[in-house]
């Protein structure tokens, strides 16, 4: 018998799912009494078994207790799907905090050896053959103000992490050789910058060498829509030596200048939220993380959730490998206590506890094993939906043609589709296949890839696929716009082509007590296979439109069956075979 509730009943917060020894700790009470309940609502529970809410909430209220959901105790900052909006800080309490900057560029055109010469220190001869090999985090003091530096890769291979470092940046420097200028990586840290959206200032390095020529790559910039301050734009561009130290001040003042512009500011005052720049398992040490924080003051002994796993800060270290005991907004810092390595881009978030941080964790797991999260890449069949609902604001796009005159074409038409309520956005536009660089880009921005007579490389379609990026192709502009224009008022609809995967003669027809009529054929073109859709012709006309059922090789039952073999066939639906029908395999085809 339920026991009667009071209004001063002790609340007690229950998340989904819970152990029965989990729950006894919350209700403080024994496991075995919280069995003993259990028994007497006919559920038979041992103390690591778990209980859904409803029933938890059951054996509460049978304790004199008032249940309460999980999700009605967590603050907003402490969710798993923490948005932009909701790490906004108090204006009462939001002070400036030292920027963000990330360092992005081609390889060996110094990006390194120019913050090395910021730091005043020797990065670049610990390195594997001069190439940065992972992403650094370094913080430094110029004038008395402090500025976050985030150095990342600049080769092709590392593509992913130089995207990561631009999501999590105030401001970008985009390093060019002025005895080199524009080149593949260039372009590709250029499209990155404009997906994360932050200001850019170009530093053109390397000026202290015979052959500079810092006007030519001014020039070539334009070519890229970046037109520097001297010819007009908004982009400021400092010649730099980090060899020499020229134009070191010049830099510096600009990357001061812009973030006073740019108004940063967080809320020290509150439970810290970081950035994942980069993570790993260290033999001695364990899962180790270097998070940036990027509001709040994250501390030594607090408990986190960090993408899908969580810990307890057992230690931290600065940039310099100083232990600390509390990191400030847009302080990067190393922590210790993760229960497993994290991804590079998870986000940080203080929770009250460690009981929480892994009841939280728990809950996101099992949301996305039912399949109740949703996927941060948006498609054309999902975009009028997710549009409705308000959760996409832009459709960004990843654009590859087969020449730049048809690039240049489609990416005006695109500019005039958007609607009042969501606009498109082409981050980049090229020509030649569709790279696993491509769709590196489409999946840091939450985009789309669209193709326009070209291929898609093996390796970006696997990419695509484990990441979840639709790649759309086409053959015919018009048909490109109009896809994207229905998608955005809910009137797209996808085409679909058939596509032929074989025939089958039949010969013989047997019966069968258990399965019925069986179509002994022989296969004279293309591969059968068991579940696809059929077509029965008789005497050319179409008799029935089935599934096959069910294939089979002498007694055995097969999955396919290729050309030039016997086989018994059954169909879903359809025992009335005459010899000579032909029944003819396919498939449709996704075509937009």
């Amino acid at each position: 018998m339920t026991t009667p509730q009071t209004p001063t009943a002790p609340k007690i917060t229950i998340p989904a799912v819970i152990s029965v020894q989990d729950f006894s700790e919350l209700a403080n009470v024994s496991a075995i009494e919280v069995i003993k309940r259990l028994i007497t609502f006919g559920v038979m529970a041992s103390m690591t078994q778990t209980i859904d809410y409803e029933t938890a909430a059951k054996v509460a209220e049978d304790l004199g207790l008032s249940p309460v959901p999980f999700v009605e105790r967590i603050s907003p900052i402490a969710a798993a799907d923490v948005t932009e909006e909701l790490l906004e800080d108090a204006e009462e309490h939001a002070v400036t905090r030292p920027p963000v900057i990330a360092v992005l560029g081609h390889v060996d055109h110094g990006k390194t050896s120019l913050l090395d010469a910021i730091r005043k220190t020797d990065v670049v001869s610990g390195e594997a053959g001069g190439i940065t090999q992972h992403i650094g985090a370094y913080q430094v003091e110029h004038d008395g103000k402090s500025m976050t530096f985030i150095d990342t890769p600049g080769h092709a291979a590392f593509t992913a992490m130089r995207a990561r470092g631009a999501q999590v940046t105030d401001i970008a420097i985009l390093v060019t050789a002025a005895d080199d200028g524009v080149m593949p990586q260039t372009i590709e840290a250029i499209n990155h910058i404009r997906a994360a959206n932050v200001p850019m200032i170009v530093a053109i390095n390397k000026i202290d060498l015979p052959g500079a020529n810092p006007d030519r790559v001014k020039q070539q910039l334009t070519e890229h829509e970046i037109v520097v301050e001297e010819f007009g734009g908004d982009v400021v561009a400092i010649p730099v030596s980090a060899k020499t130290g020229q134009g070191l001040d010049d830099l510096m003042e600009a990357i001061e200048l812009v973030a006073e512009i740019s108004e940063l500011q967080a809320d020290p005052a509150r439970s810290g939220v970081g950035i994942v720049v980069e993570a790993e398992l260290d033999t001695s040490r364990g899962p180790i993380a270097t998070v940036l924080v990027k509001t709040g003051t994250l501390r030594q002994g607090d408990a986190v959730v960090v993408g899908q796993t969580y810990g307890k800060i057992k230690a931290m270290f600065d940039h310099v490998g100083e232990r600390i005991k509390e990191a400030p907004p847009s302080t990067p810092v190393v922590i210790m206590g993760l229960q497993e390595v994290p991804s590079a881009g998870d986000r940080l978030i203080v929770a009250k506890s460690e009981r929480e941080a892994r009841q939280q964790v728990e809950q996101e797991k099992r949301a996305r094993q039912a399949g109740t999260s949703t996927g941060g890449h948006v498609s054309l069949d999902s975009l009028f939906t997710e549009v409705s609902a308000g959760t996409v604001k832009e459709l960004i796009i990843v654009l590859k043609t087969d020449v730049k005159g048809t690039a240049e074409a489609i990416r005006s038409s695109l500019d005039g589709v958007g609607t009042g309520e969501v606009g498109v956005r082409v981050i980049l536009s090229g020509t030649g296949p569709v790279t696993d660089s491509d769709v590196q880009l489409a999946e840091a921005s939450g985009g789309l890839v669209l193709a326009f007579n070209v291929k898609t490389d093996a390796a970006a379609a696997r990419r695509a696929d484990s990441a979840g990026v639709e790649i759309r192709t086409y053959d015919i502009i018009y048909g490109l716009i109009e896809a994207v224009e229905q998608a955005m008022t809910g009137m797209y609809e996808p085409v679909f082509e058939t596509r032929i995967d074989g025939h089958a003669e039949v010969r013989q027809v047997f019966r069968s007590s258990r399965v019925g009529q069986i179509a002994g054929s022989f296969v004279t073109d293309g591969t059968l296979t068991r579940g696809s859709k059929v077509r029965v012709l008789r005497g050319g006309e179409e008799v029935a439109n089935v599934e096959c059922s069910g294939l089979k090789r002498f007694k055995d039952d097969v999955r396919e069956v290729q050309n030039g073999f016997e086989c018994g066939i059954t169909l879903s639906n359809f025992d009335r075979f005459e010899e000579n029908d032909v029944i003819e395999f396919y498939h449709l085809e996704r075509v937009n």
